[in-house]
């Protein structure tokens, strides 16, 4: 059994902010209380409304903000001596580290978080902190070291009963599943996730799990409608929270639908907004995705093949940059699908950059 989602980043006099809040408005709450606090010299308080400003302009793609917020936020923690505040806020800055590809930073801050939470003793900072741990592995490709930590916080989240926690790291299992092949598990998980969701009314997980039920029904099924459909809803739910980096996400999920369906030029339309929206949020991984869905429609439309090589040769250094350990078998797949060779110096000009 399982109670309503809620959001434990939210904390102090936010703490009844709802994890289906408005971003814009759990900013606006959120900045004006962090003022409060700061002139009352609620350095505690502070601290934990500094966690909420950096979390909605983080997952708003305001990445400057976000990054100032968390780091005052850790001041204020370690200033009012609270080691579960300080991993509340280490934790939003690794989440943050990954979302701008700093991958190694990634993980010190997350550790960091972990130890931090342990010291005080803080169930779910200890859990989202090794959470994000395992999350940034899997996104690295590395399934080996982190699979059976994404299996050991499921189990967790089933023992408290907490919702939220259940949905990721289903999403999270199901999501290395579809990647290894394994189709019919991975559709099995996203639809368990979406199930808990919607009854934990934790609409984002929801919004992240019908994405991957889309996925799976497209890439297995060929379903191109019923993958749609199922975008469309979790697009409205992006929308209506201000998700605009699931909202992104959502979008290059729409061309990798529409390309498998050889509808390759609305999938290029889709791939350049998906790509102008990652620019917008600072999210490279997600750029670098969008960029490599956009060489493979244009290649399709009749693109000329050396210059597919150059762009997925590029597009090769861009994911090796940002740490995806399965960069290269990306990279190699669009090359096999395309039938294109490597280019003679693997220099040249990446057209799709621009």
């Amino acid at each position: 059994m399982y109670g309503k989602a809620f959001a434990p980043e939210y904390q102090g006099t936010l703490d009844s902010l709802s994890v289906n809040s408005s971003l814009a408005d759990v900013l606006a709450q959120a900045g004006t209380r962090l003022r409060a606090a700061e002139r009352a010299g609620a350095v505690r308080e502070a601290a934990h409304c500094g966690l909420a400003v950096a979390e909605a302009s983080r997952r708003l793609g305001n990445v400057d903000d976000a990054e100032r917020a968390w780091r005052a936020s850790y001041r204020a923690a370690r200033s009012a001596g609270d080691p579960t505040a300080m991993a509340w806020a280490a934790w939003s800055g690794g989440t943050l580290a990954r979302q701008r590809g700093a991958m190694a930073l990634a993980r010190r801050l997350l550790a960091l978080s972990a130890e931090l939470g342990e010291r005080g003793g803080s169930v779910h900072a200890r859990g989202y902190a090794l959470a994000g741990l395992a999350e940034t592995g899997r996104i690295q490709g590395d399934y080996e070291a982190v699979e059976a930590l994404h299996e050991q916080l499921l189990a967790e989240a089933r023992s408290r009963g907490e919702a939220r926690h259940m949905v990721w790291a289903l999403e999270g299992i199901a999501q290395m599943h579809r990647n290894t092949g394994r189709y019919g598990s991975a559709l099995a998980m996203f639809e368990e996730a979406a199930e808990i969701a919607a009854h934990a009314d934790d609409r984002r997980g929801l919004a992240w799990a019908l994405r991957g039920m889309a996925d799976v029904v497209s890439v297995r099924d060929g379903d191109t409608g019923r993958a749609l459909g199922l975008l469309t809803e979790a697009a409205a739910l992006c929308g209506a929270m201000d998700l605009a980096g699931a909202l992104a996400y959502n979008h290059k999920m729409r061309a990798n639908v529409l390309y498998r369906a050889g509808r390759w030029t609305e999938a290029r339309r889709m791939y350049e907004q998906a790509l102008a929206e990652f620019r917008e949020l600072g999210e490279p991984r997600g750029e670098a995705l969008a960029r490599l869905g956009l060489v493979k429609s244009l290649a399709r439309l009749g693109r000329d093949p050396v210059r597919t090589s150059a762009d997925l040769d590029a597009l090769h250094r861009a994911l090796e940059a940002i740490g995806l350990r399965h960069a290269r078998q990306m990279v190699d797949t669009a090359r096999a699908q395309l039938g294109v060779a490597t280019s003679p110096d693997g220099e040249t000009e990446d057209a799709v950059a621009a």
